[in-house]
């Protein structure tokens, strides 16, 4: 339905890896036709608001029927428009202000604390789909190697990814560790494969065999960059930086090997929400309906997108369920 209404208005959009999809032009170009629909619907649009609270109205006869046996208003949002204190009386409440991720977005904890007013339980949060820092030896590595992108393997808690691996002045991001982020808890380590398409032992053994009076840090720089090798060697081979592979006894070239295929590493911390994609956690499921997303026991309360409990993986689901729930909620509110 949303590609059907992206095709409508005309905008020019290519698919890429992973079965993504682009615009071809702008991302304004999604958002224009957003507000387009808005107003063609006749949907009022205030910016520049301070919410100060939301409460239930008192209704004479009232009982805990649906809300849809019943369209008089049920709650009160007060707030604050250039310093002129308002206020807006509605039957449904849609709650729809994101996470604490990326802040400068907007992202806020004001729909947790609504859901704590109306004593949903909430999952614990943290930061998702976000870049890992260090504060030990591997901090000043990867400040040196800033900018170098490669193809890795990384696994952590059973969850393995490949994509591209990015070093950074704080530490390492890219896809693939924004991806395993959500499944890392601090004190964990992740085992980096640099590899992936080969097994290292196998062609470091046959590497001894036919290219013996090779340095290693010659023979690796056919597949990894210079750079990254350089590093490597001054943590994995440093004493022998000078001999020949062949000169290498067996066991400390099957270490390197190891080594090159599980690299494990251990971040100090992630970079938080200041980065962060989405939040993990939030309002429990439990407590909403999946059909409507109206809470269970709180009628004309709804809660969509990433205040709930769902995360999607890097690649547009996240924004696919603000939709898909908004959607859904939309089909219920009055």
């Amino acid at each position: 339905d949303f590609i059907a209404l992206v095709e409508q208005y005309a905008i020019d959009y290519e698919e890429r890896k992973h079965g993504q999809l682009f615009c071809k032009d702008s991302a304004k170009d999604i958002l224009n036709m957003l507000l387009d629909e808005c107003e063609r619907a006749g949907v009022e649009i205030k910016t520049h608001c301070e919410v100060k609270s939301a409460a239930t109205l008192t209704l004479k006869g009232h009982s805990d029927k649906h809300q849809q046996q019943d369209s008089r208003s049920r709650y009160r949002i007060n707030f604050s428009q250039n310093d002129n204190e308002q206020k807006i009386d509605c039957c449904s409440l849609v709650i729809a202000t994101g996470a604490l991720s990326i802040p400068t977005l907007g992202g806020s904890d004001w729909g947790y604390d609504v859901a704590k007013q109306f004593q949903l339980p909430l999952q614990e949060r943290r930061a998702g789909l976000v870049p890992f820092m260090f504060s030990d030896h591997l901090k000043v590595v990867c400040e040196r190697l800033s900018g170098l992108a490669l193809d890795v393997e990384v696994s952590c808690n059973g969850q393995s990814f490949r994509e591209n691996m990015l070093f950074t002045h704080r530490g390492i991001s890219g896809p693939v560790m924004l991806q395993i982020s959500n499944y890392w808890q601090p004190g964990n380590q992740l085992t980096i494969n640099l590899l992936p398409d080969m097994n290292m032992n196998d062609w470091l053994m046959g590497m001894k065999k036919s290219s013996g009076k090779s340095l290693l840090k010659t023979l690796l720089a056919k597949y990894l960059s210079k750079s990254l090798v350089s590093e490597l060697q001054t943590l994995w081979w440093s004493k022998s930086e000078h001999k020949t592979i062949a000169d290498m006894s067996d066991k400390e070239l099957l270490d390197i090997a190891e080594r090159l295929n599980q690299w494990q590493v251990k971040p100090s911390a992630t970079e938080g929400y200041r980065t962060a994609e989405v939040t993990l956690g939030g309002v429990d499921t439990d407590s909403i309906s999946s059909k409507t997303m109206e809470v269970k026991n709180q009628p004309g309360l709804f809660f969509i997108g990433e205040v709930v409990d769902v995360t999607g993986h890097l690649g547009g689901y996240n924004f696919q369920w603000a939709w898909s729930s908004g959607y859904c909620a939309g089909n219920y509110v009055l």
